[in-house]
C-alpha cells in the first residue's frame, strides 16, 4: 500500500532547524538538483503526452476500419433512362416526345411540390377526444381529400431510415434506397450525379423553381432558375419564421403573375420541424406552424390551374420531442398529399376513399414518389429507381382503370428489371440471388403478353407486377445489407489491441519508470516505420484493401509489434494486469458485466438503469469498507461520503429521458412532457438553486483541507457562483423567449441571450486557463509574529521559536487542480438544459465524493476509482438528457452562443453537450491520485498516468465490446435502431475522453505540479 498524507492531516507545521551548513546543501546546490528534476518531469511529461496520443491513433484507426466496413454500401451506377428509350413498348404508345409524354402520355405540364420538413402523419388526420397542440390545425390535407377524392388524396408515406433531410431528399429524387455510403463518382461530395428526377426534368429543358432549405443546392448544383431561386439557411433550428416566410413571399407571385415563367416550383417548408427541434410537437408554437401551412396551401390551391398538380408532402416525421434520425414509428410516418382542379385520382383499386386514420394502413413508400411523379410528368424513370407507382393517381376517377395501371407498373417493373440486370453486371452477382424474382418477372410478362392479347385481366397484371416490385425490393435491401467483414476484423483487432496496451500499461506497471518511455517510443517509432514500408508496399502491389489502407494498418500493426516487443526485452518484466484486490476484482467484473451485456438488446435498451445499479452497489461496498477502517477519521468520512454518494445517485436517477423501446414502463422528467423539448417552469429554479449551493459544498470540501485561500476563495467563492447565476439567467431567458414571457422584441432576447452565452464561455475558457495557469497553490503560511517581523533567531539551547504553519498543505495537489475541474464545469453547466445543470452540479458533488471515499479507503492505486469515474460518465449521460440514439442529440445547443451555424465552434458546442458528463469526469481522473496528497510525493506523475490510463480502459473495453456485437449482430433485427447507435456512441465517446484526457487531463497536470514545485521544490 501506498504511503499517503492521512485525511486529518490539515496543515503542516515546519519547524526551524538549527543545523551546521555540513548538514544543509549549498542554495546553489539545491537550485540545481531543482532544474535538473524539473527538465526530468518535463521530459517524461512530454513522454507521457506521446504516449497517450499513439494510443488515440489506434482508436482512430480502429473505429475507422471498422466502420468503413460497417457502414451499409450500394454501388452508384451512372446509367441513365432516355425519354426515347423505354424498357417495355406499350401498345398505342410512341414514345420519345418530351411534349407528350416520353414513355407515357403526360397527365400535368406542371408541378408545384411543396415539402413542409417533418410533416408527420397524424398531423394531416382529425382527432376527437383529447387533443395535442398538433392535432386539428393541419385541416386542409384530409378535408379536400375527403370531400373531393376524385381531386385529392392522403396517404401515409414512410420513410426509410435515417430519416436526415438530406438522405431523404435523396430518396424522393432518385427512387433508391438509403445507405450510409454511395460508391461511385460522387463519393467525395453530397451532389446527386446518379441517375434522378431533377436531372430528366432539367434536361427536358424544364424551368426549375426552388423556394426555401438550401439543401437541395448542396444536392442539385446549377440546377435551379438563379432569376427566381431563393434559398435560406436551413440549420438554424431557433428561427421558425424567416425561411417559410421567404418561400411564401416568393411562391405566391409565381403562382399568380408569373406562371409562364417556369415548369416546376419545390418549395421546402421548415417551421414545422424547427417547431419541433425547438419546443417538441406538443406546444402552441407546432399549432401556430400547422395553422400557417394550412393557410399556406389553401392559398396554393386557389392559385393553380386545371394543368398544374400539387404535392404536399413530409420528408419524414419527428418522435414525441420533436426531433428524427432514426427509424421510430414517428420518425418514418410523414405524410403525401396530391391535388389537381381536374378530376384524375381515384380509389377504385380498393374502394376505400377516405384517408387512411393512421398510418399503419395503406401506407406508400417514399420511393414510390419517384416513379408517380415521372410518369404524371411524361418523363422517364430514373434508372436506378426502386419505386412503383401509387396507384392512387393512375386508376382514374371512376371505375378502375385496370389497363392504366397495368401498363404504368409494367413501366416501372421493366425499368427495375433493366436496372437489376445492369447492377448485377457490374458486381458480378450470380443469377441465383434474383432467381426467385425473375420467375416473377417472367409470370408478370406473360401475363402482360396475353393481356394484350385479352387471355389476361389486368387487374391481374397489375397484383402480378406488384408482386415482382415487391420481391425486387426485398432483395435490393438484404443485397445492400452487405458489410465488408475484412475491414470489420481489421478494426476490431486494433482496437483490441489498443485494449490490451493501455491495460497492460494501466494496470502492469508498479511505477512510472521514465527511463522506459524513451525505449518504449524509440520502438514503437521503429517498428511502426517499418510497418509504414510493408504496408506501402503491399498496397503498391494492388492488393486489397488499396494503397493508404495498407500504409495505416502497416503503421499500427508494426508499432504494436514495437511495444510487445519492447516488454518483452526489458529485463525487469512488467506483471500481468490481474486484479490483487477485492476492489480490483470488482473493478474487472463491473466492466466485464458491462462489456458481455451489450450483447442483449434489452440491456442496451435500460443501460441508464443498469449504471444506477452498479453505482448503488459501488456506494454500499463502499459504505462497508469504510465501516472497516481502523482509523476513527477515515472510518467517519468514509461513511459519510458513501452514504452521500448513495444519495446523490438516488437524486439523479429522477432525471430522465426515455427512448421509446423503454415505453411503458419508462416516465420522462428531463422536459416539461414526455411531447415536448422544452423545460418546464418549475425546472427554472434549478439552476438559481445550483448557483446558490454547488460553490458551497465545493467551499465545504476545501475547508475540509483548509484549502479554501488565495486562488480557491477567489475562483470558486466568485467566478464560479456568478458563472452558475448567469447561466440560470440565461436559461430564464431562453423561457421567456419561447413563452412570450416579455414584452421585448426576440431580437433583443437573442441578443442577451447569446451576449450572456459567449461571456460565460469566455470565462471559462479564456480567462478560468489563464487563471489555472498562473494560480499558485492553495495554501495560506502563519509566520510567527517574531519572525514576520524581522527579530532575530534565539541562540542555541534558548527556547524554541513558534513553527510556521502551512494551512492547505495536505491537499496542495488536489485543490489546485480542482480549479481546471471548474472552468469546464461552467462551459458544460451552461450548455445543458436547466435538469441537466442541476444533473451536472450532482456529478460535481458525486466527484468530490468518490475523492474522499477513495482517501478514507487508501484506494487511489485501485482501479476501481478509474472504472467509478468512467460509470458517473456514462450514467449521466442519460441523465443529462441524452440516450444512445440519433434523434436524442440536442442539435440546437448550437445556437446557445450563436446566431447562425459557425465552424468548428458549433460542432463543438453540440459535443460538449452531449458528451459534458465523459468530459468532466476525464478532467476528474487525475484527481483520483492527486486528492490529499502533500506537494513533495515521489511518483505521482506515474500515478497520474495510471489513472488516466485505468480510465481509458474502461471506456476503451465498451467500446470494444459494443463495435464487437455491432459486428457479430449485423443481421439482428434491431441493429441500426439498438446496437449501431450504441456503437457509435461508444467510439465517440471513447475518442473524446482520449483528446480530453490527453490535452486536458494530463496537460492541465504539467501546469499544477510545476506550480506547486516553485513554492516547495520538486520531489
Amino acid at each position: 500500500m501506498e504511503d499517503r498524507t492521512t485525511s486529518s492531516s490539515l496543515f503542516q507545521k515546519i519547524e526551524p532547524q538549527h543545523t551546521s551548513a555540513k548538514d544543509n546543501p549549498p542554495e546553489d546546490v539545491i537550485a540545481y538538483n531543482n532544474r535538473r528534476k524539473a527538465v526530468q518531469f518535463k521530459a517524461s511529461h512530454g513522454l507521457l503526452i506521446t504516449f497517450f496520443l499513439w494510443i488515440f491513433s489506434l482508436h482512430a484507426l480502429g473505429i475507422f476500419f471498422f466502420t468503413k466496413g460497417f457502414l451499409l454500401t450500394r454501388l452508384v451506377l451512372d446509367h441513365k433512362s432516355e425519354c426515347a428509350s423505354p424498357p417495355i413498348d406499350l401498345p398505342g404508345i410512341r414514345a420519345g416526345s418530351y411534349s407528350a409524354g416520353c414513355w407515357y402520355p403526360k397527365t400535368f405540364d406542371k408541378a408545384v411540390i411543396i415539402i413542409i420538413d417533418a410533416l408527420r402523419y397524424d398531423f394531416t388526420v382529425p382527432f376527437d377526444g383529447t387533443t395535442h397542440h398538433f392535432h386539428n390545425a393541419l385541416k386542409v390535407l384530409h378535408e379536400t381529400a375527403v370531400q373531393q377524392p376524385e381531386t385529392a388524396f392522403l396517404l401515409p408515406f414512410i420513410a426509410d431510415p435515417p430519416t436526415a433531410t438530406l438522405q431523404r431528399l435523396k430518396g424522393l429524387t432518385t427512387g433508391t434506397l438509403p445507405t450510409f455510403v454511395d460508391l461511385g463518382s460522387n463519393f467525395g461530395g453530397t451532389e446527386i450525379e446518379e441517375d434522378n428526377l431533377i436531372a430528366q426534368l432539367r434536361d427536358a429543358r424544364k424551368t426549375l423553381v426552388h423556394l426555401g432549405d438550401d439543401t437541395w443546392h448542396s444536392l442539385f448544383p446549377g440546377y435551379f432558375d438563379a432569376n427566381l431561386t431563393h434559398a435560406y439557411d436551413s440549420f438554424n433550428v431557433w428561427d421558425l419564421h424567416t425561411v417559410d416566410n421567404g418561400v411564401t413571399e416568393h411562391l405566391m407571385p409565381l403562382l399568380k403573375n408569373g406562371s409562364g415563367e417556369w415548369d416546376i416550383v419545390i418549395g421546402h417548408y421548415l417551421g414545422v420541424d424547427h417547431a419541433g427541434h425547438r419546443y417538441g410537437p406538443d406546444h402552441s408554437a407546432m399549432n401556430d406552424k400547422l395553422k400557417q401551412m394550412d393557410r399556406v396551401i389553401r392559398d396554393i390551391k386557389t392559385a393553380l390551374d386545371d394543368e398544374t398538380l400539387l404535392v404536399v408532402m413530409g420528408d419524414h416525421g419527428m418522435d414525441t420531442k420533436g426531433d428524427h434520425g432514426g427509424e421510430s414509428d414517428d420518425e418514418v410516418e410523414a405524410a403525401l398529399w396530391m391535388y389537381s382542379k381536374k378530376a384524375v385520382f381515384g380509389h377504385g383499386h380498393n374502394e376505400l376513399v377516405e384517408p387512411p386514420p393512421t398510418a399503419k394502413e395503406r401506407p406508400v413508400g417514399q420511393i414510390d414518389l419517384v416513379p408517380t411523379l415521372a410518369l404524371l410528368l411524361g418523363m422517364p424513370i430514373p434508372f436506378n429507381n426502386l419505386g412503383s407507382p401509387i396507384a392512387e393517381a393512375f386508376v382514374g376517377p371512376k371505375q378502375p382503370d385496370w389497363q392504366q395501371l397495368a401498363a404504368v407498373n409494367a413501366l416501372s417493373a421493366a425499368q427495375i428489371q433493366r436496372y437489376q440486370h445492369a447492377y448485377s453486371a457490374a458486381r458480378g452477382l450470380g443469377k441465383d440471388v434474383f432467381s426467385v424474382a425473375h420467375t416473377l418477372w417472367t409470370i408478370a410478362l406473360d401475363m402482360w403478353h396475353g393481356a394484350r392479347q385479352n387471355t389476361a385481366p389486368n387487374a391481374e397484371v397489375f397484383a402480378a407486377f406488384t408482386r415482382y416490385q415487391t420481391e425486387n425490393l426485398r432483395i435490393c435491401r438484404s443485397l445492400w445489407a452487405r458489410f465488408d467483414v475484412p475491414g470489420m476484423v481489421y478494426g476490431i483487432v486494433l482496437l483490441g489491441c489498443a485494449l490490451a496496451i493501455l491495460a497492460y500499461y494501466a494496470r502492469a506497471t508498479t511505477s512510472f519508470r521514465a527511463e522506459d518511455s524513451p525505449l518504449f517510443l524509440r520502438q514503437i517509432s521503429l517498428y511502426g516505420a517499418f510497418g509504414v514500408v510493408f504496408g506501402l508496399s503491399i498496397g503498391l502491389t494492388g492488393a486489397p484493401p488499396g494503397i493508404l489502407d495498407s500504409t495505416f494498418l502497416g503503421a499500427a500493426g508494426g508499432s504494436i509489434v514495437g511495444f510487445a516487443y519492447t516488454v518483452i526485452e526489458i529485463p525487469y518484466g512488467y506483471p500481468l494486469p490481474l486484479p490483487n484486490s477485492a476492489w480490483g476484482w470488482l473493478s474487472l467484473l463491473i466492466t466485464g458485466l458491462q462489456a458481455v451485456g451489450f450483447a442483449s438488446n434489452s440491456f442496451t435498451i435500460w443501460e441508464d438503469e443498469i449504471l444506477l445499479l452498479l453505482l448503488a452497489t459501488f456506494g454500499i461496498m463502499s459504505l462497508a469498507s469504510s465501516i472497516r477502517q481502523e482509523k476513527a477519521t477515515d472510518r467517519a468520512l468514509g461513511i459519510l461520503q458513501s452514504s452521500f454518494f448513495l444519495v446523490l445517485t438516488r437524486i439523479a436517477s429522477l432525471s430522465r429521458l426515455c427512448r421509446e423501446e423503454q415505453m411503458p414502463y419508462c416516465r420522462s422528467t428531463y422536459y416539461s412532457s414526455a411531447t415536448a423539448s422544452t423545460s418546464a417552469s418549475w425546472q427554472l429554479v434549478i439552476p438559481f438553486v445550483l448557483a446558490l449551493l454547488l460553490p458551497s459544498f465545493v467551499k465545504g470540501y476545501y475547508k475540509s483541507t483548509r484549502s479554501y485561500v488565495g486562488s480557491a476563495a477567489l475562483w470558486i467563492g466568485f467566478a464560479l457562483r456568478m458563472c452558475l447565476l448567469a447561466s440560470a439567467i440565461y436559461w430564464t431567458l431562453d423561457a421567456a423567449d419561447d413563452n412570450d414571457w416579455l414584452n421585448i422584441s426576440k431580437d433583443t432576447l437573442r441578443f442577451l441571450k447569446t451576449t450572456i452565452a459567449q461571456l460565460v464561455l469566455g470565462i471559462s475558457f479564456v480567462a478560468g486557463t489563464t487563471y489555472y495557469g498562473w494560480a499558485t497553490p492553495c495554501i495560506s503560511i502563519d509566520i510567527p509574529e517574531a519572525r514576520e517581523n524581522g527579530g532575530a533567531e534565539p541562540k542555541s539551547g534558548t527556547t524554541k521559536p513558534k513553527p510556521m504553519t502551512v494551512h492547505g498543505y495536505s491537499n496542495m495537489h488536489g485543490s489546485r487542480y480542482f480549479l481546471l475541474l471548474t472552468n469546464w464545469l461552467i462551459a458544460i453547466n451552461l450548455l445543458q438544459k436547466p435538469m441537466g445543470g442541476g444533473s451536472i452540479g450532482l456529478l460535481t458533488l458525486q466527484i468530490l465524493a468518490l475523492l474522499e471515499i477513495i482517501d478514507a479507503n487508501a484506494l487511489s492505486r485501485s482501479a476501481i476509482g478509474p472504472v467509478t469515474l468512467g460509470m458517473l460518465g456514462n450514467f449521466y449521460f442519460f441523465k443529462t438528457g441524452h440516450q444512445a440514439t440519433l434523434s436524442s442529440i440536442q442539435w440546437e445547443t448550437a445556437f446557445v452562443a450563436m446566431k447562425t451555424i459557425r465552424y468548428p465552434w458549433s460542432p463543438l458546442l453540440v459535443v460538449l453537450n452531449t458528451y459534458g458528463p465523459q468530459i468532466l469526469t476525464a478532467v476528474a481522473a487525475p484527481l483520483l491520485v492527486l486528492w490529499k496528497q502533500p506537494p513533495k510525493k515521489k511518483g505521482l506523475l506515474g500515478d497520474v498516468a495510471m489513472a488516466v490510463a485505468t480510465y481509458l480502459v474502461y471506456f476503451a473495453a465498451l467500446n470494444l465490446a459494443t463495435t464487437l456485437w455491432a459486428g457479430w449482430l449485423r443481421r439482428h433485427l434491431m441493429l441500426f435502431r439498438i446496437f449501431c447507435p450504441r456503437f457509435m456512441m461508444g467510439a465517440a465517446a471513447l475518442l473524446v475522453v482520449d483528446l480530453v484526457g490527453v490535452f486536458v487531463a494530463v496537460a492541465g497536470v504539467r501546469w499544477n505540479m510545476v506550480s506547486v514545485s516553485e513554492v516547495f521544490g520538486w520531489a
